[in-house]
Parts: structure tokens; C-alpha cells; sequence
């Protein structure tokens, strides 16, 4: 057969029906119920053939159906009135409009990917997710983002299974035109185009897609084009689909492409350019590299000038707790490509390079570490929970020597999740038409039980496991036909898993720190939970290991064939191809969600938030958010074997910690029912999660932390070094340059004290006198801390407070003297010391420079 030419045909509505098409284009409608609705009832049966999706819906219906529902006036004002509703969504003033002064007028985010629904699949994970939920979230708040991302042709992967239990994956070519995202045009019609230049006289293009996630704009950038060669038409086929310089064109069209993008779509549409750039993960700091050449091109700024202006601007969050989850090119390979032909006027290649060079103990000279080039273009940087920040400022504390680990200057701010993405509309509306806003907003409404019942609440949950056990079964029975089973070997999957068993759920992607198979360290005893007769047990588990990753292949493979044993394959199954619709499922009927990585490889871990906030109870190693916010009554916390060096018998540690929590607390608590039939103390359980968790774990949450502690401070600083044609920058820059060349010449001479007896008590005042060297600096560029606090029995301090000291008086040239007093405001072993550090307002923090001498 002659190769086909294939093109989609756009359905042409009824001029009555014309709004759903916007309705269908802004993706407000995967987390907004009326809208979903609206759509079912256009067809149901054809709503549910598309599997939810309003554009392969309107697709889909004959111009007769469209000319009868034109004809239904009930149907044409539901239309008319849901389309008004978005649009007052999109224009009214939110929470951003009346959060205060000083606030960016708008920021840009940039995601290698981004899980907004499961009919635009371009996530592959947590990371994906998170970026979604940002995104609809700051929509929510009327916070004006823009997010930045790449549309990938295959999107990650469909996963499907072996007979043997073997991944295998597959990549359905995605065709935009069928999808809920819009091309972006020029005024001439023609698609808006991004390029770069690639080594070997080549360019890379990029069309660019814009998805309205409500009144987020999502821009995507495809390379499928015809402008480019072979190669470069492969950028974006898949996420994370290639190593090398496959995946570092990604992040090169991400960040470089994504900032021409912006641009781009700021000159089509008016729209203000923004003043904060957050680069969600490493993926697309190239992004700062592309500012700093604009500057130096466009505003005639030296290169140190112009990277003081980006920085103040950037936000960088890290979301991996391990060194190999970063990306590494080597010094020859990013070479290439910002030197020889491709080198950027004022953008030395030598610069570019020492970005992201590991120039520290410990590190790699011959590789370029995108984080650590993300760090260093970045004024602020944070992780994503509370114990991830720590393990960061750990992790890359060699930028910053001669700094305690807990001023390297990485802050936390925990992830949350989109609310009404994930929860079960039956939660959300039962709690509203029961509970005053009020009463919701300040976390006393799930307490009530007067309000609602154990018996309403036992009853809604049994509902939700029942709604999970049903589409289980219908994904197990799926799953069973792919592996070629013939339907007559099929009728256990009608038995598999029940509506009124205790339901525990574990679904994530499967690297080996996250011990998907920690279950399975002693298969007898799972088998005994699963199987008890008065207390059973069932598991539901679904995940994807990475493509190239086979140890994470074996541990599906040795799970599903555990799964396959007809002796419990009723009470435990492995669900293929884990994905939003199968999340969005799975989270509200699991009474129990558990999560055992390897602490602290967890940087946050959201799912557990998401089976939360439907009412599940949480049973997890004290890792990422869970670390911060388990309280001992909202759930479990698995004790962790830390010090047992031996991997192997750390982990039997752990799992036999596992099953005794599951044998003796968790199902004995669910199963342990009162006199209405209803477990008493495990509802008392779930209703302190609701109550407690409930607006801790909101994503609209950590969006407000965001703005109020990064996205507003790093506005007023660019504002400060952009102004008055980059005066700030180009006195930042210079003003550093001079300290760095001189600090050699600092040095603390001499140290006295006074003030205190032989018997020192709370309340007394030390008086501490310094006596530094400055060199051909001056007491205005210099902080002179005393740092001081409690000492251990290894006189070192465990933790510390500073005092800057005044200057007093200049007893030599270039040698000043510097005084003031301590209060003792604790008990027990005490101790201090003094150091300098470079001090100027333009500095976001005392450790910027790495530059510190200590007495």
C-alpha cells in the first residue's frame, strides 16, 4: 500500500453550539464538573467511547446530531450558560489580584513536562504532575503564569505487559490538530516559529502550540516541522525518550526556544513579559543563558552585568534528592554548541561552561551539571519539602565553602496538590452541602460528625472502593487479554479484589529507591495478610519503570508474577500504563496509601496527598512531605533501619516493620467495627486527615508560598537591578568583581572579649571586640558576625545564631576595629566565633559568593 497522507478534519458547529469549542480548548474543564457534564450529555455513550475527551467528542458527532442539539433550547442555554461561567473564571479578580504590591506582573515556568489531563499526554511522573497542578492552581488564584514546556510527539509511553510480566512499551503518534491545544499564527496566518542554531551550519525549529489551562497560557514548542531536517523533526519525540545530544537539543529548545517563545507570544498577543522566571528542575536552565545573551545583544551589557539581571529574576526548584536523577552533558559535547561557530557575541564559551562546571570537591571536571548551572543562575533556589531542602543544601554544599550546610541557600517550600483535580466529586460535594464555607475553610468541618455521620462516611468510602475495585478489574481484564489470554481463562477477574476488603494502594514510577518490591522480602508473610480470614488484605499497584532502566523492568516483572499466582491474584494486582485517569480512580477508593522509598531519596511524593484529601489514611516511611506533616493520627509511619548499612538487611528490616504495622495497627483498626457496623477509631482517623492534611496539602497552598516568599522578592530585586538602564546590574557586577579580587587581602587579626564572671548566667552580655584587615575594601562592603551558640561535646556548634558588629574605629590603614555584645539566652555549653562575610543590599543571601574568612 502507498504510505498515507494523514490530516484531521475540524468539525464545523452549529453557530448555536459555537461556544463549546472554547469550552472543549480551555482545559479548565478536566477539573470543573458542570463542564464535564455538559459534554456527557451531548452523548453519553460517545463520551464514554472518547474516554472524556470534549474535542474527540465534538469530532466525532454527525453534523445531525449537532443540527438536533442546536435545536434543544434547554441544551443551547446550558451551553450559554456554562461558557459565561469561564469566562468570569477568566476575567474576575482572584486571590493575586488583592495579595498586595510589588507583585510580578507576570512569570514565566518552565517544565520539561506537564500533567494537566490525561488527553494531553506529556508527563511522565511526579514532575509532570506537580507542573500541572502549579499551573491550574495559579489559575485558580488568578496568578499570572505563562508556562513554557515541549510537545512531544509520542508523549512519554503506553505501558502494557508480556505474558511473562515483561514491560513493553508503546508510542502512539499524537496529532495535535486532535488535541486541546491551538497554533499559535503570525498576524499573516502563517505558524509562529522559534529556531536555534545547532552544530554543523544546522538550525532547529519549532512551531509553537499554546494549551489554555484556564487562564494559564501553556506554550509547547514542536519540532515535527517541515523547516527541519531529519534529525531535528526527532527532538520532540518523546519525553525522555534519548540520551546525549538528544536530550540536551530538548533542553537547549526548552530553555533557549522557550524564552524566543515568550517573547514571541508577548509581541502576538500584548500580553507583559515576564518579570520572574522559574525553571522547575534543571531541564531548562539554558533559559538563563539565553537572557544573558539578550542583554548583551540588545542592552550592550558586559556578560557579569547581565547575569546579576537574570539572576535576581530566576526561581530554581530542584525535585531530585539524588545525583544521578540530574542531568550531565560533557564539557566537549556542550562545547559544540556554544563555541567555535555557534559561540554568542559577549557570551564567552569559557562563561557558558563554568555555569555548569562541578569546580568543587568531589566533582567532575570533564561533565556540565544542569542543576548546578540552575543553581548559579538562579537568586533563589528551594526544594519541595522541608527534609529535601536539608538533603539539597547537603547534596550541593561544595558551591558555597566555607558555609554551615544550613546556609547553603536553598529554601523549602513543600509541594501540594490541584484539589479539585484529584479529589472524588462525591467527597468535594458531600463536604459542600454539608458544611458552610467557614466551617471548611478553617478545617473544623470534617470533625463535626453531627454533620455527617460514621455511618455516611463509612458508606461514601465504601462507595469509592467499590467505584476503584470496578475499573481495577476492568484495566486487569485488559491487561490479561494484551498478555493473550483467551476470555474463557478470564472469570477470576469477576472475583478479583472486593468492595468491602481493607484496600491499600501503591502507584509511582519504578526507580529502585522507591522499593517497589519491598512487599516482597518475605512472600510467605504478604501471603498471610493478603489471604487472613478474618482481616484480609488487597493490594492494588500500578507504575512505570523508565525505558532504559531494566533493574526497575525486573522489579515490575517479579511483582506481576508474584500477582499471577491463582492462590492470591483475587487480593493483590498489578495495574498497567499508571496514568492521570487511572490516579484520578484509584486515589479515592484506597483506604490506606502506601509509600516505602529509601530514605530520604523521596523528595516530596504527592501521591499520598492526593489519597488524603479523598479520605485514605497514609502508611510511608518518613520521607519527603510526610516527614514534616505525620502527626500519629493520620495515618502510620513506618520505622526506618538508618545506620544499617547492609542494603539487603535494611530492607528486610524495613519490610518486616512494614507487616507488623499492617497486621497489628492497620487492619486490625479498620476491621475493628462498633455497634453501627462502622470502624469507630479508623473514622476518627479519617476525619482528623481531612481536617488537618485537608489545606496543608493544597496546591493553591504552596502556589501562595511561592509568590509571597519567592516569585514577589525575586520581582522587587530585578525591578531593583533592571531600573534606570541596568544601574543596579552594572553596580552589582562591579562591586563583586572588586571583592572577589581583593578578599584575599581580608583576615580577622585578633579577637577580645569581656563582660562575663567566672560563672556565667542567662541574661549576662558578652562583649566582643574583632580587629580586621580589610585590604582595599571598606567597612561598607563587609559584615563582621560574631557567630555564636550551643557547642557539642566535640566542640562543634549544632546550632548557631550571627551578630553583626559595629565598626568603631579605623587604628591602621585598611585595619578597622569592630564591637558588640552577646546576650546568653540559654543554659549549657556556649561558644562563638567571628567572621566576614561581603555585604551589599543587592545580595539575596550571606552566602551568594562563597566568600567568608573566619578568625
Amino acid at each position: 500500500m502507498k504510505a498515507i497522507r494523514r490530516f484531521t478534519v475540524r468539525t464545523v458547529l452549529p453557530a448555536a453550539l459555537h461556544d463549546l469549542d472554547e469550552l472543549a480548548h480551555n482545559l479548565r474543564w478536566s477539573w470543573h464538573g458542570p463542564t464535564r457534564d455538559l459534554f456527557e450529555s451531548l452523548d453519553p455513550a460517545l463520551w464514554a467511547s472518547v474516554k472524556g475527551d470534549p474535542v474527540s467528542l465534538l469530532g466525532a458527532l454527525s453534523p445531525e446530531k449537532l443540527a438536533a442539539l442546536a435545536a434543544d433550547a434547554g441544551l443551547v442555554e446550558r451551553v450559554r450558560v456554562e461558557a459565561a461561567g469561564l469566562r468570569t473564571y477568566l476575567t474576575e479578580p482572584r486571590w493575586y489580584q488583592g495579595a498586595g504590591d510589588d507583585l510580578p506582573a507576570a512569570i514565566a515556568y518552565f517544565s520539561p513536562e506537564f500533567g494537566i489531563t490525561k488527553v494531553l499526554p506529556q508527563y511522565s511522573g511526579g514532575l509532570g504532575i506537580l507542573a500541572g497542578d502549579h499551573l491550574k492552581s495559579a489559575s485558580d488564584l488568578g496568578v499570572p503564569i505563562v508556562g513554557v514546556g515541549l510537545l512531544y510527539g509520542a508523549g512519554y509511553f503506553v505501558q502494557s505487559l508480556t505474558r511473562d510480566g515483561w514491560q513493553v512499551e508503546d508510542y502512539p503518534l499524537l496529532d495535535p490538530d486532535a488535541m486541546p491545544v491551538t497554533l499559535v499564527r503570525e498576524d499573516d496566518g502563517t505558524p509562529a516559529t522559534v529556531s536555534i542554531n545547532l552544530p554543523g551550519d544546522r538550525m532547529l525549529h519549532a512551531h509553537v502550540w499554546m494549551a489554555a489551562v484556564g487562564r494559564v497560557p501553556l506554550l509547547l514548542l514542536d519540532s515535527n516541522i517541515p523547516e527541519n531536517d531529519d534529525l531535528a523533526r526527532k527532538v520532540t519525540d518523546r519525553l525522555y525518550g534519548g540520551g546525549g545530544e538528544h536530550r540536551l537539543q530538548q533542553e537547549l529548545l526548552l530553555g533557549v526556544g522557550g524564552v524566543r517563545a515568550l517573547r514571541l507570544w508577548s509581541r502576538l498577543t500584548g500580553a507583559p513579559e515576564p518579570e520572574v522566571y522559574h525553571t522547575n528542575e534543571g531541564h531548562a536552565g539554558f533559559l538563563g543563558v539565553e537572557r544573558v545573551a539578550e542583554l548583551v545583544s540588545q542592552h550592550g551589557l558586559g556578560f557579569d552585568e547581565a547575569l546579576e539581571a537574570v539572576r535576581s529574576a530566576t526561581v530554581f526548584t530542584t525535585h531530585t534528592p539524588v545525583p544521578a536523577g540530574i542531568d550531565r552533558f560533557g564539557v566537549d559535547t556542550i562545547s559544540q554548541y556554544f563555541g567555535g561557530a555557534n559561540e554568542i557575541a559577549g557570551v564567552p564559551l569559557d562563561r557558558v561552561l563554568a555555569l555548569g562546571a562541578e569546580d568543587y570537591e568531589g566533582g567532575d571536571p570533564t561533565v556540565f551539571n544542569m542543576a548546578v548551572m540552575g543553581l548559579r543562575l538562579g537568586g533563589r533556589a528551594n526544594g519541595v519539602s522541608l527534609l529535601h531542602g536539608e538533603v539539597s543544601r547537603g547534596m550541593f554544599n561544595g558551591l558555597w565553602p566555607g558555609f554551615d550546610g544550613s546556609e547553603v541557600p536553598i529554601s523549602s517550600i513543600t509541594n501540594g496538590v490541584h484539589a479539585p483535580t484529584w479529589v472524588d466529586r462525591r467527597v468535594s460535594e458531600l463536604a459542600e452541602s454539608r458544611f458552610t464555607p467557614e466551617a471548611l475553610a478553617d478545617s473544623t468541618g470534617w470533625l463535626d460528625p453531627s454533620a455527617i455521620t460514621d455511618a455516611e462516611l463509612f458508606a461514601l468510602r465504601r462507595e469509592l472502593r467499590a467505584q476503584t475495585v470496578e475499573d481495577a478489574r476492568a484495566r486487569l481484564r485488559k491487561s490479561w487479554r494484551k498478555r493473550g489470554a483467551s476470555p474463557a481463562e478470564l472469570g477470576w477477574v469477576d472475583e478479583a479484589l472486593s468492595p468491602d476488603v481493607l484496600t491499600i494502594g501503591f502507584a509511582r514510577r519504578v526507580p529502585t529507591y522507591k522499593r517497589l518490591t519491598l512487599m516482597l522480602r518475605d512472600p510467605d508473610r504478604l501471603r498471610a495478610l493478603l489471604l487472613d480470614p478474618e482481616r484480609p488484605v488487597q493490594l492494588i499497584i500500578a507504575g512505570k519503570s523508565h525505558p532504559a532502566d531494566d533493574q526497575g523492568k525486573r522489579l515490575i516483572q517479579q511483582l506481576v508474577k508474584f500477582t499471577d499466582d491463582p492462590a492470591v491474584r483475587h487480593r493483590i494486582v498489578f495495574l498497567p500504563n499508571y496514568d492521570i485517569g487511572m490516579a484520578q480512580t484509584l486515589y479515592p477508593g484506597c483506604d490506606v496509601w502506601l509509600n516505602n522509598p529509601l530514605r530520604p531519596l523521596e523528595a516530596c511524593g504527592t501521591s499520598g496527598m492526593k489519597a488524603a484529601l479523598n479520605g485514605g489514611l497514609n502508611l510511608s516511611i518518613l520521607d519527603g512531605w510526610w516527614d514534616e506533616w505525620f502527626d500519629g493520627e493520620n495515618g502510620w509511619a513506618i520505622p526506618t533501619a538508618d545506620g544499617v548499612e547492609d542494603a539487603d538487611r535494611r530492607d528486610d528490616l524495613e519490610a518486616a516493620a512494614l507487616y507488623d504495622l499492617i497486621e497489628s495497627q492497620v487492619a486490625q483498626r479498620f476491621y475493628d467495627r462498633g455497634e453501627d457496623g462502622t470502624p469507630q477509631h479508623w473514622l476518627q482517623q479519617v476525619r482528623h486527615t481531612l481536617a488537618t492534611l485537608g489545606p496543608k496539602v493544597q496546591a493553591t497552598r504552596m502556589v501562595e508560598d511561592y509568590v509571597r516568599h519567592l516569585y514577589a522578592p525575586a520581582a522587587v530585586a530585578g525591578r531593583e537591578l533592571h531600573g534606570s538602564g541596568y544601574a543596579g546590574a552594572k553596580d552589582l557586577a562591579g562591586w563583586k568583581a572588586t571583592v572577589r579580587s581583593d578578599w584575599s587581602q581580608v583576615r580577622v587579626d585578633h579577637v577580645e572579649s569581656a563582660g562575663l564572671g567566672e560563672s556565667p548566667q542567662v541574661g549576662d552580655r558578652l562583649a566582643v571586640r574583632a580587629y580586621v584587615s580589610l585590604g582595599a575594601l571598606t567597612p561598607a562592603d563587609v559584615d563582621v558576625q560574631v557567630v555564636h551558640g550551643k557547642v557539642s561535646e566535640s566542640d562543634e556548634m549544632s546550632s548557631f545564631e550571627t551578630q553583626s558588629l559595629e565598626v568603631t574605629e579605623e587604628y591602621e590603614n585598611g585595619r578597622f576595629a569592630f564591637g558588640g555584645e552577646i546576650v546568653l539566652d540559654f543554659s549549657g555549653a556556649f561558644g562563638y566565633t567571628v567572621r566576614v562575610v561581603p555585604r551589599h543590599a543587592g545580595l539575596a543571601n550571606v552566602a551568594e559568593l562563597g566568600l567568608v574568612s573566619n578568625a
